[in-house]
């Protein structure tokens, strides 16, 4: 399996917070991201990543799961899920956690794959990541 890396900057497309009244703090979110790929891998480069993650945060603290998908400049798309941790100290929101992939379209019909994730929100509506990890494209069959 080769091993590659990237990173991207996105901005949120959809974000809601709900604040529950169980414990002080205590909030849902909901959010949608797009950015752009970063790598020299050029199966990834330049693939449009969306994700849409979920978060229940206690204090600004908590565990955060979700989709993706990144869409490849010829059109094939690969997709997979996310869960990790977000950390807020001193004001600054950190994320980081596993991904893995769950198939693909096209090209990458077949794909299996995963990695770690680290990154920080910027702002409260953009966030810097970084990304490493494994992937292997389905074997191609040849037509009789």
């Amino acid at each position: 399996m080769p091993n590659f890396s990237g990173s991207f900057s996105g901005r949120a497309t959809l974000q809601t917070t709900i604040s529950l009244h169980d414990i002080p703090n205590h909030e849902l979110n909901l959010v949608g991201i797009s950015g752009l790929q970063k790598t020299t891998d050029d199966n990834w480069k330049d693939a449009k990543i969306t994700y849409w993650g979920t978060a229940d945060l206690v204090g600004g603290n908590g565990p955060q799961r979700g989709y993706f998908v990144d869409e490849h400049p010829g059109g094939d798309r690969d997709f997979g899920t996310f869960e990790g941790k977000i950390t807020t100290a001193s004001g600054q929101v950190s994320i980081e956690g596993t991904w893995k992939y769950t198939g693909g379209t096209g090209k990458f019909k077949g794909l299996t794959g995963g990695g770690t994730y680290k990154g920080r929100m910027t702002s409260p509506v953009e966030v810097e990541n970084s990304w490493k990890g494994t992937y292997q494209l389905a074997a191609k069959t040849q037509a009789a």
